[in-house]
């Protein structure tokens, strides 16, 4: 009989209501809280789905080396992941990021190659510098090469991951609304929606400050996770209704607003997340469901925050 480890630990997470952060007209917003997963983040998931794919069709072997780039929560992921199964695992990294983030890697045994920014932004050239540097590793080593933003073995994590907000809302879904990093999450998560029902407005949040994939010129901006700065292979036209901009203050201001009036703390990419969620509820008026996520918990951002409010004052 297998015994069972943190692994298992991962999925069936929480849906709730917010009760203050709400919209004028009555809508409903639902967040899914991806900050109960074992490492405080929703990637739990996909690094899982790519790690057991690649045990069980021998791309990956026993004992075998891992390699892959990430801002932070597919890192920390896949850390936690690769030490329960024991996979050797190289990260490419970045300074842009939480540095709660790159430590957590290390913790969890995570060799680390941190790549230098340019005054702490996420950028295009950032992103595609990461992606060479792993490729690089993962020739010279031999190690599997999960390769986030082309990896489709993610997308069952996220299909079954509907599934649950499907249940777990009773069927009552008028809207879904995702941020976009590798935009695996929207993809998976859109389609399994629409499975269930094909009348759900599915809408994709980018930075303001890159909005490439509403059209717009990449751009520097500091929400960890989302907007790699040209549009990802993962995307699809038609994958979303809409594409909805949200700036980084905006994201951090109401991040802070989830964190003060409904105890949810939280990082950036769901501060995003929640306030095109009430855009949203605005267009579909009384009565509506919105669904989005809580990616990730706001204790991966202690270092950025800690900034952020001494700005204040």
């Amino acid at each position: 009989m297998t015994q069972p480890t943190i692994l298992d630990r991962i999925g069936k997470t929480a849906l709730i209501p917010l009760r203050r952060i709400v919209a004028a007209n009555g809508a409903r917003i639902l967040l899914k809280l991806e900050s109960e997963n074992p490492t405080g983040s929703m990637k739990d998931r996909m690094a899982l789905a790519m790690i057991e794919a690649a045990e069980s069709d021998g791309r990956l072997k026993p004992g075998g080396a891992v390699v892959e780039y990430t801002g932070g929560s597919t890192g920390v992921s896949l850390a936690l992941v690769c030490a329960v199964k024991r996979h050797p695992l190289h990260i490419v990294t970045s300074d842009a990021f939480a540095r709660e983030k790159l430590d957590h890697m290390a913790i969890l045994g995570a060799k680390l190659t941190v790549i230098a920014s340019e005054g702490g932004g996420m950028t295009e050239k950032l992103t595609r510098d990461m992606i060479a540097a792993a490729g690089v590793i993962a020739e010279e080593t031999g190690a599997f090469w999960t390769d986030q933003m082309k990896n489709r073995d993610q997308l069952s994590a996220y299909d079954a991951m509907a599934d649950e907000i499907w249940n777990q809302a009773e069927g009552r879904i008028d809207g879904f609304v995702q941020s976009v990093g590798t935009a695996a999450s929207l993809r998976g998560l859109g389609a399994g929606l629409r499975r269930h029902d094909m009348g759900i407005r599915v809408v994709a949040v980018e930075p303001a400050e890159s909005p490439v994939l509403s059209g717009g010129a990449p751009g520097a901006h500091k929400i960890d996770g989302i907007g790699a700065g040209f549009v990802v292979p993962l995307w699809q036209e038609g994958m979303s209704d809409a594409v909805e901009r949200v700036s980084t203050q905006e994201a951090r201001a109401m991040a802070l607003r989830l964190a003060r009036e409904e105890g949810l703390f939280a990082g950036l990419s769901t501060g995003a997340n929640v306030l095109a969620s009430l855009r949203l509820a605005e267009r579909l008026g009384e009565g509506a469901t919105i669904v989005s996520l809580m990616c990730d918990t706001g204790l991966k951002y202690f270092g950025s925050w800690r900034t952020a409010l001494a700005e204040q004052g």
